[in-house]
């Protein structure tokens, strides 16, 4: 199965890319993220599986399409020959990034077995996210400053040597400030915290730790992207209110005390990740259109296969004239 919704997914967070590039810089955020939506239901409704979205635009009072609970897939009526699966989407994370032109806009997705993905509320989360040789090193519970010290000794290196991913929000002055007086370097992003956690998971990127509160549904799907790269996430639970809380305790994860690791947020066997860049990143390139086609660079994985493939697609629109484009 995991083979297949590897092959399959992609194409998913291609579509979703191409659609949405069309808007960068133009300032229509939410016309960016409805085009990668559309995009992404109309391209699952062509794929051959029966799929429950368990993560996505929101409640179906909320969101028209790739809502929680949606089924989707061309044999979501109840197929017995087909997958059954479970999918959280994001189709597009950093929609301010695409209506600004900015860097690490990327389309995601991750789907697994059903039941293998939490179901995660609509809230926050504080996330400590870092790579394979960290794994098992780290502890949230902890200070950043003695976390810091634990990632810098797992990779042999000085703390100022470490660089930490921090969403630049006003509730996260007091983390900056720790993160600074131990000497570690820090790089702030206005948005996309599960592309950065992706990173600190890939050698290469200059990106060693993601800290801070970001989006729960998101670090589901980051979770499910750390499983299948060897690292991981530790969080818990941060809700904004009482309602958010109650919400978040009927779906049985009412104690914020509790720390949840990679495994509990993605305990899935037949993992899938998917993303596909839709502005240039420090992971993946941006779409690039020429004329007649696009170009697109995508990251899959399966975690069951022991696979992290990068994938550059070229889509000619236009199968009668040639791409102008070289290869």
């Amino acid at each position: 199965m995991e083979q297949l919704l590897a092959l399959e997914m992609v194409r998913v967070t291609e579509a979703a890319a191409i659609d949405s590039a069309r808007f960068m810089g133009r300032g229509e955020k939410d016309e960016a993220d409805a085009a990668a939506t559309e995009a992404m239901r109309r391209t699952m409704q062509e794929i051959d599986f029966d799929g429950r979205i368990v993560i996505g635009e929101g409640e179906r009072d909320e969101a028209p399409m790739l809502y929680i609970g949606e089924r989707v897939g061309r044999s979501s009526a109840g197929r017995q020959d087909v997958p059954v699966i479970d999918i959280a989407v994001d189709p597009l994370e950093g929609t301010n990034l695409v209506a600004h032109g900015q860097a690490g806009a990327i389309t995601v997705l991750a789907a697994s077995e059903a039941g293998g993905l939490t179901h995660a509320p609509d809230t926050y989360m504080e996330k400590l996210c870092v790579g394979p040789v960290v794994a098992g090193k780290v502890d949230i519970r902890e200070s950043p400053t003695e976390n810091l010290g634990r990632i810098a000794e797992a990779l042999g290196r000085k703390v100022s040597d470490i660089t930490v991913v921090i969403l630049d929000r006003p509730r996260h002055e007091a983390l900056i400030a720790e993160v600074r007086a131990a000497g570690a370097r820090i790089k702030l992003i206005g948005d996309g915290d599960l592309s950065a956690a992706i990173s600190c998971a890939v050698s290469g990127t200059g990106v060693h730790a993601v800290m801070g509160i970001g989006g729960a549904p998101e670090g589901v799907i980051t979770a499910a992207a750390l499983r299948c790269l060897g690292g991981e996430i530790q969080a818990r639970f941060r809700y904004r209110n009482p309602e958010e809380h109650e919400r978040g305790a009927r779906m049985g994860h009412g104690d914020e005390d509790r720390v949840y690791h990679t495994e509990d947020l993605a305990p899935g066997e037949n993992l899938v990740f998917a993303a596909t860049g839709v502005t240039a990143g420090d992971l993946l390139s941006g779409v690039r259109f020429f004329g007649g086609g696009a170009r697109t660079h995508s990251l899959v994985m399966a975690y069951q296969m022991k696979q992290v493939r990068f994938v550059d697609t070229v889509h000619m629109f236009d199968r009668d004239s040639p791409p102008r484009v070289r290869l």
